[in-house]
């Protein structure tokens, strides 16, 4: 069975800093694309990072570039999402994302709130 876990959530100051995690079951990490969406309120849902099974390549949108950082720990069964410099508009809820053979595995999602 799939799963993804989130966790590493928080309230945190303007400027600092959290990490994200997501557990990984039921099938092999590194086999897969795996990605970091957030979602916020009257806002429609945002890519925020991705790692390449194939060679470990990342994406991340401007609006985090140089701020967010993904990882993986293949044999934690563990994603990261590093986050830096955090700004009250990276608030919302932040989820991992893994998709194999036509399906999305989505976990229930971690709140993410930046407010001083």
């Amino acid at each position: 069975q799939v799963q993804v876990v989130e966790s590493g959530g928080g309230l945190v100051q303007p400027g600092g800093s959290l990490r994200l995690s997501c557990a990984a079951s039921g099938f092999t990490l590194d086999d897969y694309d795996i990605a970091w969406f957030r979602l916020a309120p009257e806002k429609e849902r945002e890519g925020v990072s991705c790692i390449s099974s194939r060679d470990g390549t990342t994406y991340y949108p401007d609006s985090v570039k140089g701020r967010f950082t993904i990882s993986r720990d293949n044999a934690k069964k563990t994603m990261y999402l590093q986050m830096n410099s955090l700004k009250p508009e990276d608030t919302g809820v932040y989820y991992c994302n893994v998709h194999m053979y036509g399906v999305d595995y989505w976990g229930q999602g971690t709140q993410v709130t930046v407010s001083s």
